[in-house]
């Protein structure tokens, strides 16, 4: 992993590197508070979106579904924290049955995560953008928040795989969280190899090991948005 000078990327660094284009820009009308479909900017499923009551500004945070899951399945990993914390919600929903970095490489959900932060981005106030994610979406959040730095200022990984940025810029702080008992992606091969790997790579990284399996415990969630807000 390198770290380049310019705070935005390069002209050659796009959507195959894992960059994103998306800004804060001037702030619309914002919708309503609540949970909302997401449509797809290309006509693919729908993701989800979720307001908290009350005006901004708001901690965006994007997150990603495991290998074979749903929208709804992301948005479930901090929704009962959100109205709390002010944590505006994005859940994108996988082109394919994961995401495309783990099947062929980045591509179309990089392209599209892109279009819903932008829209995101020039519709509330926000004050920080987060990626998270668990299992694939972990890894998938991981590879993306290390990559696009100078936009995402924190990562929550629950139960990760591995990162694999092609470019990085900035240098987000990092949550992990994994499970000790995890037969899906061991933690011998996992995070705790990731986790030191992002230590020496001069990433400040927060890390929760617990007893159970390949799943976030309540008290996991909990933990990791108290460091995300706090």
């Amino acid at each position: 992993m390198t770290e380049p000078a310019a705070p935005h990327r390069r002209p050659e660094e796009g959507h195959r590197h894992g960059r994103l284009s998306a800004r804060a820009t001037v702030v619309a009308q914002a919708a309503p508070p609540g949970t909302s479909p997401l449509a797809d900017p290309w006509g693919g499923r729908p993701g989800l979106r979720h307001v908290p009551p009350g005006d901004g500004p708001y901690r965006l945070v994007v997150l990603l579904h495991g290998a074979g899951g749903s929208a709804e399945q992301g948005l479930d990993l901090l929704l009962p924290l959100a109205d709390a914390h002010r944590l505006l919600l994005l859940a994108p929903q996988a082109t394919a049955s994961t995401w495309d970095l783990i099947a062929e490489g980045y591509g179309p959900d990089v392209a599209r995560i892109d279009a819903l932060l932008a829209e995101a981005l020039g519709t509330y106030p926000v004050h920080g953008v987060t990626f998270g994610g668990f299992s694939d979406g972990a890894s998938y959040a991981l590879s993306l928040g290390l990559t696009n730095g100078d936009l995402v200022d924190a990562v929550v990984a629950f139960s990760p795989g591995f990162a694999a940025p092609l470019v990085t810029h900035g240098r987000p702080r990092v949550f992990v969280s994994h499970g000790a008992a995890d037969r899906v992606l061991p933690v011998d091969v996992c995070s705790r190899r990731l986790v030191p790997r992002l230590h020496t790579l001069g990433y400040p990284v927060e890390y929760a090991e617990f007893p159970d399996g390949h799943e976030v415990p309540a008290e996991i969630r909990r933990r990791a948005v108290d460091w995300l807000v706090g």
